[in-house]
């Protein structure tokens, strides 16, 4: 199983799908409006919830379902300091996030949210790569699409979180 949190129309899901048709593809927006907009069919091996992220995350954990992958396309970096805790490595979810395991990407266009992130994930003791700069091929979701046509830079920082799982 891959999941796509917070995957917005579903666009960047059915991309998932297609680059691991092996996988079941997850996946989880919070906004009926937003997942409303989802391409029709789905592939078979996609599937769209609607879905607080932070209650689904601790019922996989409670259940010991575990991604393979999962993946964080440019999350809204809520760029005020005092909404610190509307981002995820500030949230008080972020070990549950840490604890599923799998390959955890992370995707933004705001360098400094990613170098937070991190800064977070190390803080939690988990050996953590630098992040690093990226031009995509074949963009996952609207939002790097979109950056990378601008021209702004795009910040990738993957985590292989097995050795926590």
């Amino acid at each position: 199983m891959i999941l796509d949190s917070g995957c917005g129309t579903g666009v960047s899901t059915v991309r998932l799908a297609e680059v691991f048709p092996e996988a079941l593809i997850v996946g989880l927006d919070q906004s009926a409006d937003r997942l409303s907009r989802a391409a029709s069919p789905l592939p078979e091996n996609c599937l769209l919830l609607r879905a607080r992220a932070e209650d689904f995350w601790r019922l996989l954990l409670a259940d010991r379902i575990r991604p393979a992958r999962h993946y964080l396309l440019f999350p809204n970096p809520w760029p005020k300091s005092r909404h610190l805790a509307r981002r995820w490595h500030g949230h008080p979810v972020f070990p549950i996030l840490l604890e599923l395991g799998g390959v955890l990407e992370l995707r933004t266009n705001w360098r400094i949210y990613a170098d937070e992130f991190g800064q977070a994930t190390r803080v939690c003791g988990i050996p953590t790569p630098a992040v690093v700069s990226f031009k995509p091929e074949n963009p996952l979701s609207p939002f790097e699409r979109k950056y990378h046509a601008s021209g702004h830079g795009l910040y990738r920082l993957t985590l292989n979180l097995e050795s926590i799982a």
